[in-house]
């Protein structure tokens, strides 16, 4: 197994350019279509689903079952809910986040035939009219708005230049790539995973590596909705990786550098075998890593799942801060993680008997510790009563 030399250049350029492609959940063709190109360029086949998730291949000496690695290309937003009376624009947010990272923001808004730039600012948004009350008002979806920058004081107005209800508002990313190594800007989650990933994929291709099974490269579009990978999986991927955000925040393990591997989100625990490979692959190759849960989260391999795929799936992670705000995070914790992704791609399947969808025992793998001394676990495999208050009775 090679370790992979990451081209840092490239990752950080394909990201800079995810950045700046508008692509709120649900309004993603135009970045589906800019990593479609970029996966000719690298020369790796795809195909995309009707809606226009995309699954990659790069090849291995075996055909089936194989294994999928995932991130998501689609981000929050915000939607146009109503249009006001006094010319400014109501939200529903697109994905969960918090409105007070909305204010301020500046924003283009998609009509059906054009785009206008403007700012999302709270109700009261003037100290010189509101004095303290600026300060006071609630922070919600409610009480914020749209000031497009056009000539629009009423609704008519808003209608005469194409204004909708259902137009898509996109966040300006605002990123920032600094000398300290630190990258700083909105939707790093998931563009980062998604340009950590060809990262990986350029690194396997340049370095010639042999891959013992196919791998597919999956690029989701409504992983902040709920749905991701849930209708991208070909049947016979046996294990997916996620790759996405760790959060560093009080209360958490993430960090901002090397690998967060995580055992367990909202939904329940990753696969033990996989999620402990991947572990074993980080100690034995020196990448820095470190473990954590996550309890208000949820990512691609978990809608796999929760759609009824049967496999093992895990969750590798980079460290953000303020995640699904203005987000932070550092670039040696993508190299670290392309690095971890293609040596997984080089190693072999998780489990062998994994190449049958249903059959006897035989084979089946054993987690650590599972031949443990069965008295040393005096009730773990009988009833729980002791010979003694059998006795009794």
């Amino acid at each position: 197994m090679l370790k992979p030399t990451i081209d840092m250049a490239y990752l950080k350029g394909i990201l800079s350019e995810l950045l700046c492609i508008p692509s709120p959940s649900g309004f993603t063709d135009q970045v589906v279509l800019f990593v479609s190109r970029e996966l000719e360029r690298l020369g790796i086949s795809y195909e995309l689903t009707r809606r226009g998730a995309i699954r990659a291949d790069l090849p291995g000496r075996q055909y089936s079952p194989d294994r999928a690695v995932v991130s998501h290309l689609d981000t929050l937003g915000a939607m146009v809910k109503n249009l006001k009376p006094n010319g400014r624009l109501e939200l529903v947010m697109i994905g969960h986040w918090s409105s007070r990272f909305a204010e301020g923001a500046r924003v283009t808004l998609f009509t059906d035939d054009s785009a206008y730039r403007g700012t999302i600012l709270p109700l009261k948004a003037s100290g010189h009219t509101f004095n303290r009350e600026i300060d006071s008002q609630p922070v919600s979806w409610d009480h914020v708005e749209l000031r497009i920058d056009a000539q629009a004081d009423n609704r008519a107005d808003m209608e005469k230049l194409g204004v909708n209800i259902g137009d898509y508002v996109a966040i300006d990313p605002q990123p920032e790539f600094l000398e300290t190594g630190y990258i700083v800007s909105r939707h790093l989650d998931d563009k980062a995973g998604a340009a950590t990933m060809l990262a990986a994929a350029k690194a396997v291709i340049d370095g010639k590596m042999e891959l013992p099974m196919d791998c597919h490269l999956l690029f989701t579009i409504s992983e902040e909705v709920g749905s991701g990978a849930s209708a991208v999986l070909h049947g016979d991927v046996a294990e997916l990786v996620s790759i996405d955000n760790g959060t560093t925040a009080a209360g958490q393990n993430s960090r901002e550098t090397g690998v967060t591997i995580a055992m367990k989100d909202q939904t329940g625990p990753f696969d033990y075998h996989l999620t402990h490979k991947l572990i074993g692959l980080a100690k034995d190759h020196g990448i820095p890593h470190q473990r954590d849960i996550f309890r208000y989260y949820r990512c691609d391999g978990t809608s796999a799942v929760e759609a009824g795929n049967d496999i093992r799936t895990a969750l590798l992670t980079f460290g953000i801060d303020a995640s699904h705000g203005y987000e932070r995070i550092h670039e040696s914790a993508l190299e670290n993680l392309a690095e971890l992704i293609a040596l997984y791609m080089q190693s072999p399947p998780t489990a062998k008997r994994d190449s049958i969808r249903m059959g006897s025992v035989e084979g089946f793998p054993e987690s650590q510790g599972a031949d443990i001394d069965p008295n040393l676990l005096p009730h773990a495999f009988g009833t729980g009563i002791s010979d003694a208050d059998k006795s009794e009775d």
